[in-house]
């Protein structure tokens, strides 16, 4: 069975509705920094409806501050048709929610002095001879983090070895825009960006996360690609949006690996909610990773639009203003985060099967935990 995998939000269509999303918690009134009276027992209570209202195998959801997860729940089972139930500590594919981790750590590189926001590909890529005369030989790191760069959403994936060779098709192409101009949402963006990285501070993408994200954060159980061991329902198996199980599981049941730095990392609820919770930490001022005005700079649009680095930024009364929110998808897992920095909370949702009733099931997830903390 061939898969079509993509990234999230792969469509004007779905741009508009990532804008829209939530509505609904417009009306809620403000939140307290903390929700000590939020318990797991309460997460899972609030998850079921939603994961029986849409049917789907498994849904699972925390509720976050700056310390870490104030509350965590999963309800479901790990692949349907079996009656393995799965549980808070499993691991959850990331989908795009991967690129505010690429951001950062091309912030890391930034304050390191090894990269600047306005290095351009033809600055990093000098071998490249393609770029030399290519409209995107002047591409920043800024514009490839905040979409602008006018690359396609995606290319042929399966035809690129390694990420030298997405350098080399990008310096062939036309851009979609010129660049700088128009948002135009591109994993192509963050597979360059992520290889820029590499580029500069030496090693793998994969091996630079694990040492200068996940190592500094403790997230010991996060890692790349599709979860569980092939034919074991160890971890949440892939759906496809219809509902029926991959064809199989494991680390390669996922977007290419060359994709990485745009959207294949999983980990555990918890440790997501330590990145979550250090990008909390960091706009109240005292994030581990970065400095202050590093974490400012990642939270803010450049080019005037909503789409910072990693995250979109849009309004919600509940967050007190100003909000961060992403949504990822290989296709066949989903996951969304929703972070509210004056407030000084957030919360994430997961499901392990693709299409739009995993979207919609991630945002009534998300609504219920924020209302949840809100009246806690």
């Amino acid at each position: 069975m061939s898969l079509r995998m993509h990234l999230s939000t792969p469509t004007r269509a779905s741009r508009r509705r990532f804008l829209a999303a939530l509505p609904a918690l417009a009306v809620i009134g403000a939140s307290r920094s903390e929700a000590a009276a939020l318990t797991d027992d309460d997460v899972a209570k609030l998850l079921l409806p939603v994961r029986d209202k849409h049917k789907i195998p498994a849904l699972a959801g925390a509720v976050i501050t700056a310390r870490g997860v104030a509350a965590k729940g999963a309800v479901g089972v790990r692949k349907a048709g079996a009656e393995v139930a799965v549980t808070v500590d499993d691991l959850w594919h990331l989908g795009s929610n991967t690129k505010a981790m690429t951001a950062t750590l091309a912030a890391l590189a930034v304050e390191a002095g090894k990269l600047r926001w306005e290095s351009t590909l033809a600055e990093v890529f000098p071998a490249c001879a393609g770029l030399k005369e290519s409209p995107f030989a002047a591409v920043t790191l800024t514009h490839l983090l905040a979409h602008r760069a006018g690359l396609p959403h995606d290319i042929r994936w399966r035809d690129m070895k390694d990420r030298d060779e997405v350098v080399k098709a990008v310096a062939a192409l036309k851009p979609v825009f010129p660049p700088g101009e128009t948002f135009e949402y591109s994993n192509v963006g963050y597979a360059l960006a992520g290889h820029m990285v590499e580029n500069a501070l030496g090693g793998t993408w994969e091996n630079l996360m694990r040492e200068r994200i996940f190592k500094p954060l403790g997230m010991a159980h996060a890692g790349f690609g599709g979860t569980g061991t092939i034919g074991q329902i160890d971890q949440p198996w892939p759906h496809l949006p219809n509902g029926n199980p991959a064809r199989t599981n494991g680390a390669a049941m996922d977007n290419p690996p060359v994709m990485g730095p745009a959207g294949i990392v999983h980990a555990s609820l918890d440790d997501w909610a330590r990145f979550v919770a250090d990008h909390l930490a960091g706009a109240a001022g005292h994030g581990a990773l970065l400095k202050p005005e590093t974490y400012r700079h990642l939270h803010t649009p450049s080019f005037g639009g909503t789409y910072a680095f990693g995250w979109k930024v849009t309004t919600r009364p509940w967050g007190g203003g100003a909000v961060l929110t992403h949504g990822g998808s290989n296709t066949m897992n989903k996951s969304a985060a929703w972070l509210a920095p004056l407030k000084g909370f957030a919360v994430i949702a997961c499901a392990n099967q693709g299409g739009e009733v995993t979207t919609k099931a991630c945002d009534d997830a998300s609504a219920a935990m924020i209302r949840a903390h809100n009246q806690s």
